[in-house]
């Protein structure tokens, strides 16, 4: 049996890879049994062995949770960009502090085993991780150099995760989502989040809020991506990455306006004309910020796969997601 721990697991994407995992996603792990922490988990969602309900900011419960032993941490719970920015103290309390409990916890562990203990932790950073001025693309090669809150706490969760595995406490590694468009349900307070709602919204009939020009270019891949990202790096050799243990997850690179073409493609004029544009000062601002387009090519070689197109994208959202 293969204990696996998801934290944030009563999210979008905690659920999405509960779901995965639990449908046969890891197929060469045998026998995994899930348990899901977060705040709260809706009626039914995806199936798991326990559910356990708590807060990230709560010292001795994180502790409770590297004890147990699990072979395999998704760590995927934060506070999102937007929110991360307009409250500085509550971002470093979720987003950053927790991390390093959690990782003391899991060297205890390691300690006491006598160095047999040594568990998977796979982190969900961001492609906030970056600050302009950018290049075309960003390769592999990009410093890191956020220029928001969110961004900072990323990165400074990766170093932490790098050199706990360096040392040999745990073996983990980081990946750099793109930004998960489609969302399902209702939008939360990401500076990101009209990406998805631009396209949701209309394809159920309600009106959606642009707050950028339609020539805004940013990286997204689909909800059903970013599972098999997470599915996929459970099962790689971590020591593929020699050492650098932060990859970019592949994705696909347009701007608002070939969105909203491709929703024209697959629901006519009549959703597009549901896209009422609504300057807003501080979102631009925010997206000003944010990179363009990627060559994750380490990734790519290490087998992670993503959508080619956003009509794509939105074909995901009507298989998977739309009520």
């Amino acid at each position: 049996m293969t204990k696996i721990l998801i934290i944030g697991g009563g999210g979008m994407v905690g659920q999405k890879l509960a779901a995965r995992i639990a449908a046969g996603g890891l197929d060469s792990i045998s026998e995994p049994e899930v348990t899901l922490f977060d705040m709260g988990f809706a009626e039914g969602g995806a199936p798991a062995a326990e559910r356990m309900t708590g807060n990230l900011t709560d010292s001795a419960l994180i502790a409770e949770l590297a004890a147990r032993k699990f072979d395999i941490i998704y760590h995927l719970a934060s506070i999102v960009s937007g929110e991360a920015e307009s409250n500085f103290d509550l971002g470093w309390a979720v987003n950053m502090f927790p991390t390093w409990e959690l990782l003391e916890g899991l060297r205890r562990a390691h300690e006491a085993s006598g160095g047999t203990y040594v568990p998977k932790v796979i982190f969900t950073s961001s492609i906030a991780v970056f600050g302009g001025p950018y290049p075309d693309k960003i390769a592999d090669e990009f410093l890191s150099a956020p220029q928001t809150s969110y961004g900072a706490q990323k990165v400074i969760c990766e170093t932490q995760i790098a050199d706990f595995a360096r040392k040999g406490f745990i073996d983990g590694f980081s990946i750099r989502l793109p930004t998960i468009c489609v969302r399902p349900g209702k939008a939360n307070l990401a500076a990101s989040s009209f990406f998805s709602g631009i396209i949701r919204e209309p394809l159920n009939g309600v009106e959606a809020i642009l707050p950028v020009e339609d020539t805004v270019r940013h990286w997204h891949a689909s909800p059903r991506s970013a599972a098999k990202f997470l599915t996929h790096a459970a099962t790689m050799d971590t020591a593929r990455l020699k050492g650098r243990r932060a990859l970019n997850m592949p994705g696909l690179s347009c701007t608002v306006a070939e969105q909203i073409e491709a929703l024209r493609r697959v629901a006519g004029q009549k959703a597009v004309d549901l896209i009422k544009p609504q300057p807003d000062e501080t979102i631009m601002r925010i997206g000003g910020g944010w990179p363009r387009d990627f060559e994750p090519q380490r990734a790519i070689a290490l087998g992670f796969e993503a959508e080619s197109s956003f009509d794509e994208i939105i074909q995901v959202y009507l298989e998977d997601d739309l009520p």
